[in-house]
């Protein structure tokens, strides 16, 4: 310290100039800044492929309300004509229910007037319009919340074996659930129509401001604490507002196509801001989780955690004991509800498109057909990725392969006691244990080994609550 301090001003300037330091002697602080660069840049890609996979698990139940439910609801209409609806499955019910719901809203959603809506938001001032597209992007999110459970609460009171015969209850949770179908699809409708005088106005300022507020998620988010399992849910939240923005766009490209007389020129007008929005959602995304992962130490791998356990809710409502259907399973997880969507799609494709004629029909018939070759395609290859995703994450316990008490019958009760009273007597014979201990778990669809016990490495999987 002495030496320091009689340096002159030469030799601080040689020094400054000469002198080096070694990093090794801080090896664990760089290794460790290291790695978090490394996490940081495979973060977008771990999580674009989550994105992928869920995107296509709602293309999928998305399709599905206008390819196989039609077809389901004519199967079983036939049973109901007889009537007695205990003639009908639980499934059936709930496709009847569905099919209901849909007709009804569409009837519904035919008296509300696109036109007058559209001119009456493009008199309001551009902050106006910013004010209204961020309120209506909140009560997106809680009408969704809230529709789950509607949807929900109807068809267990339509289907639950121990209520007493009676329709007062029914009618009751019915008329809730096309009350929220129709009010949810009126506000897609009013998202759509927001967008859409923003695609259309002369200097694109609402356009870039209702952008500018995706940024806004950022400070939202990346400051706060958060474990595994609130990441969990910030993106099935993501992975629901980005399928629901895309149909949105499509809506707002059906309806500016159409006051174009289909004009195929004007498809490249729309097309660079419909470009401008995909992509300001993706950087929004990408650049949110980057920073939550960091700030909360999470690593890159936890996003196929979230995959698996998405496979594994697929997978499980695809066996012969199903608890319920694939899309309801999926949909409840990411909170995504896919009737009000569904149906103002119907309403704008009908108003958009003119069928007249036998050949138009054809046409409607084919791309019937397509959409429904589509729908199996991706379930198929769905399916597939999800047991594959199972099988890498070594999950299998998760998956049930037994029935609820509640609903199994007297007999499978009585064959379940005969198969115990075999299994406590043959326990003491060493090949019975060791034949046991070879069974391996079953599934419907896709055969996926046992896990080894006792397992050579536990992975931990994330599971959570439904999205609320």
């Amino acid at each position: 310290m002495q030496n320091l301090s009689d340096m002159s001003v030469v030799e601080f300037l040689r020094i400054e100039l000469t002198r080096g330091y070694l990093l090794e002697h801080n090896e664990a602080k760089y290794s460790e800044s290291r790695e978090r660069v490394y996490n940081c840049l495979r973060v977008p890609v771990e999580l674009e492929k989550l994105m992928t996979f869920a995107s296509f698990l709602c293309l999928d139940a998305f399709l599905y309300v206008f390819t196989l439910l039609p077809l389901r609801v004519l199967l079983a209409l036939p049973r109901l004509l007889a009537g007695s609806r205990s003639l009908l499955q639980p499934a059936q019910v709930c496709d009847v229910l569905k099919g209901l719901i849909l007709v009804v809203c569409y009837c519904m959603v035919g008296y509300v007037d696109y036109s007058m809506m559209y001119h009456m938001i493009r008199g309001q001032s551009v902050i106006k319009l910013y004010f209204l597209y961020n309120m209506l992007e909140v009560a997106d999110r809680l009408f969704s919340s809230a529709g789950q459970d509607i949807l929900d609460a109807l068809y267990w009171t339509a289907t639950e074996p121990k209520r007493k015969k009676g329709a007062r209850g029914l009618i009751t949770h019915l008329l809730m659930a096309i009350l929220y179908v129709f009010l949810h699809a009126i506000l897609i409708m009013v998202q759509a129509t927001t967008l859409s005088v923003a695609f259309n106005s002369h200097n694109k300022s609402l356009l870039a401001i209702m952008m500018s507020s995706n940024f806004v998620q950022i400070k939202g988010s990346v400051f706060k604490k958060f474990e595994k399992n609130g990441l969990f849910q910030i993106s099935n939240g993501d992975i629901k507002e980005r399928f629901t923005n895309h149909i949105r766009l499509l809506i707002v490209c059906l309806r500016n196509m159409e006051q174009f007389s289909w004009n195929p020129d004007h498809l490249w007008v729309l097309f660079p801001d419909v470009v401008m929005v995909i992509v300001s959602e993706v950087v929004v995304d990408i650049v949110k989780h980057t920073f939550i992962t960091k700030f909360n130490n999470i690593g890159a791998d936890v996003y196929g955690e979230y995959r698996a356990s998405l496979a594994v809710d697929l997978v499980s409502s695809w066996q012969k004991n199903a608890y319920t259907d694939y899309s309801d399973s999926v949909c409840r997880r990411m909170g995504f509800v896919s009737l009000p969507l569904a149906l103002m799609l119907i309403r704008v494709v009908n108003s958009s498109v003119k069928i007249q004629g036998p050949l138009s029909l054809v046409c409607v018939l084919l791309f019937y057909l397509g959409m429904t070759t589509l729908k199996v395609l991706i379930s198929i290859v769905m399916l597939g990725k999800s047991c594959m995703f199972v099988k890498e994450a070594n999950v299998e316990e998760r998956l049930p392969d037994a029935p609820p008490p509640a609903i199994v019958s007297s007999r499978a009760n009585s064959r379940a006691r005969r198969v115990k009273r075999t299994h406590t007597a043959t326990l003491r014979d060493p090949a019975t244990e060791r034949g046991a201990s070879s069974v391996i778990l079953k599934i419907s669809i896709c055969h996926l080994p046992a896990p080894p016990s006792p397992p050579a490495r536990e992975r931990r999987l994330m599971t959570t609550t439904d999205h609320t």
